[in-house]
């Protein structure tokens, strides 16, 4: 098994992050949603977000040969609420993928064990994020624990878990 780091993304690993996401949610996300709908978000839900590329808190997991395997991050600012107050006390998890060739090898645990260490180094108490409809509760982290399931449709998702640290 060849071994990869969490460094932080930038602007100029857009190119790599939409390659990732365009490769991992197809597969990720094939049996909850209906073929033509899916087909349709996937241009869009697939894109690399410039601002996260350069908010400082979205990372990238790469090899050693510099291949990029696993990407997510998180923010203060909640996802499409950019006229919304932040609440400096809440972090947001965003926009992960690990690449389908790489899943259950740790990726995303250390990209959210990341997240974790960053929010609490900015005094973040909870975090919160949205799973796709069909996905199972994440096996979360030792370092979250799992929130009430709740209903956030006002917010255009259909359904989101809050996780908090430990």
């Amino acid at each position: 098994m060849a071994a990869f780091s969490i460094r932080p993304a930038i602007e100029d690993d857009a190119g790599a992050v939409t390659e990732l996401l365009s490769a991992s949610y197809p597969t990720l996300l094939a049996g909850g949603y209906d073929p033509d709908l899916l087909a349709r978000a996937l241009p869009f839900m697939t894109r690399a977000n410039p601002a996260l590329l350069r908010s400082g808190t979205y990372h990238l997991a790469a090899t050693e040969e510099g291949q990029v395997v696993g990407c997510g991050g998180w923010t203060l600012q909640r996802p499409g609420a950019s006229d919304e107050p932040i609440d400096p006390a809440l972090g947001h998890i965003r926009h992960f993928g690990t690449h389908p060739d790489w899943k259950r090898r740790g990726i995303a645990r250390a990209l959210m064990d990341r997240c974790v260490a960053e929010a609490r180094a900015c005094k973040g108490r909870t975090s919160e994020a949205f799973e796709a409809l069909m996905t199972k509760p994440a096996k979360l982290s030792p370092s979250l624990s799992p929130m009430k399931l709740r209903d956030s449709s006002d917010s255009g998702t259909s359904a989101g878990r809050a996780i908090r640290p430990r």
